[in-house]
Formats: C-alpha cells, structure tokens, sequence
C-alpha cells in the first residue's frame, strides 16, 4: 500500500476513515475494507463490515463495522434516516439559488450504470430528496453543502446534472473531465448513534488539496484558520 488509509476513530464496534478517491467501499479484493485489513494486519478474518457506500470516484469520510450486531444496528439507523450524511460538491455551473431542495423521481439503468431522472412515480424509478447551500462561487463554479433525505444510487450526481450543472469532472453526467482521481463529491461529515455506548458521534473532514477543491480560497481559508468553519450549514 503506497499511502495508509487515514483512521480518524477506531474502537472494538466502528472504525472511523477517509476513503480515498478511486477505491471501491464494498468488501472485495482491493476494495475499502480490504485495503485497511492488510493496513490493520488483521487478515480476512477481520471484521469489517459497509453500512453505507460511496461511489468509486467519490472519497471522504467513512465508517465501517467491526462486528455483526454493529453493522445491524448501524443499518437501522441508515434506513430510519438518523444516520447523518453531508456531502461536498462542486458544480459545473451554479444554481440560481443560493439554497434549495431537490426532488425528483430517480431511476438506474444498469447496462449504462447512469440515474436518470423520470417524470413521475413507477415500479423502476423511486423518489430522491436533497438539500444543498451555495457556500462559495469561483470561476463558473460553485462550491455547495449537501445532505441526503435520501439515498439512491448516483442521486447528488444526477439530480445536480439534470439542472444543467454536473459535478466537476463527472464526465458519465456531462462535465470535462478532471486532471485527478475523483470527482466533485466528497463526503464531509456524517453523525450517527455508536451501536453500543448510545453516544451520538460525529466526524468530519475536508477534501483534499486537490483539484477541483483547491480552486476555491473559502477551503483554504478554513484549513489555515482564516475562515470561519462552516459546521453545520444544516441542523442535526
């Protein structure tokens, strides 16, 4: 392994990363869970266990179980919407609004691994709810907070694109290609219930210095102490 996975939290129930642009979540041979087991040194016996995914190209903050009982309970939380999820993304383009919510009815077409949006509710398509704020504008694009109501595959891709502005460097939805691993999305902060003390955690991370984010002086200004962070653009 050229670079260690960064642990921010590790404990006998969860364990807290930053999963790098480019590596698959799911446990499979050089996937998240794989790649931190030989980090570990835990051997495939280690368990580690994906509550939620993120796409490929997609990195930031993670958590992973360590345990069945932990997984489950972490999954409930998933499914009740008490698992917290705020993302990070850069529009190529900018929306109107500074703030707004999103809804749509959302289908996947497997054979082109693409959402799409569809006109109304049916047996393949299911409805798809997010929140964003405009936090910065730079350059023809802007830099928004986003939180899931919902969690469908490719949803902040896809809705975003089908307004007419694609995160940065998601060439499969439109935009130029980037000069670096991933695309404009990053998870930054997820809060959630631990499955065994009942304390309610929260973690959270920046993007790296990295294209697209470093073309935006607000995030710099945040990791060098200049800004005033922006926790939470949205209520727990």
């Amino acid at each position: 392994m050229d670079c260690p996975i960064p642990i921010l939290y590790q404990d006998p129930r969860i364990l807290v990363c930053l999963k790098p642009p480019g590596v698959v979540s799911t446990d499979q041979p050089g996937g998240l869970p794989d790649q931190l087991r030989a980090q570990l040194g835990g051997g495939p016996e280690l368990c580690l266990r994906t509550v939620h995914r993120l796409d490929q190209r997609v990195g930031g903050v993670m958590v992973l179980a360590r345990s069945r009982m932990a997984a489950r309970l972490l999954s409930q939380q998933v499914e009740e919407h008490t698992f917290y999820k705020e993302y990070l993304a850069v529009l190529w383009g900018a929306p109107g609004e500074e703030e707004g919510l999103l809804r749509d009815w959302l289908g996947y077409d497997k054979r082109t691994r693409r959402a799409y949006t569809a006109p109304a509710s049916g047996p393949a398509v299911r409805e798809a709810v997010l929140r964003y704020r405009v936090l910065a504008r730079e350059g023809g694009y802007a830099l928004a907070a986003v939180v899931l109501e919902t969690g469908r595959t490719h949803q902040i891709r896809a809705q975003f694109a089908a307004r007419g502005f694609p995160l940065a460097g998601d060439q499969k939805y439109g935009a130029p290609p980037l000069e670096a691993p991933g695309i404009g999305l990053w998870s930054r902060c997820l809060a959630f219930t631990h499955p065994q003390s009942g304390e309610r955690l929260t973690f959270s991370a920046l993007p790296l210095a990295a294209a697209p984010w470093d073309r935006f002086s607000f995030l710099k200004g945040i990791s060098q102490g200049k800004e005033h962070p922006f926790d939470f653009p949205f209520s727990l």
